[in-house]
């Protein structure tokens, strides 16, 4: 009987060792599998910078940093913000390559672009 114990116990312990280490392997995540990200500050009227490239996949984050609202709107529609109001945020991710025009449907003279690689 105190053999059977001490096996069982034995095998929890290598239960236990196998499983922590199963789990901190999938909690690892590397550097390159994360999505990657860019911001564009909204901030005098402009947006900066006026031409960003980023690869596909990349999700750009706008940010109004001005003290009256702005949209972030795309010339061909893929992509339109509400009004954004002091310090909201915008999102959007680029799957496709190609260059992305843009601008505030509110200042339409604030223009910028997205270059997608």
């Amino acid at each position: 009987m105190k053999n059977k114990r001490w096996m069982f116990g034995v095998v929890l312990t290598a239960l236990a060792a196998f499983t922590s280490s199963a789990v901190t392997q999938r909690s690892v995540v590397k550097a390159e599998d994360q999505p990657a990200s860019a911001e564009v500050k909204i901030d005098n009227f402009s947006f900066g910078p006026a031409t960003l490239t980023v690869a596909a996949g990349t999700t750009v984050t706008w940010k109004n940093n001005d003290d009256v609202p702005h949209t972030v709107v795309s010339d061909d529609k893929v992509f339109r913000s509400k009004a954004l109001d002091t310090d909201d945020k915008f999102s959007y991710t680029f799957t496709k390559a190609g260059t992305y025009n843009y601008f505030c449907s509110v200042h339409p003279k604030m223009i910028a672009k997205v270059v997608v690689q």
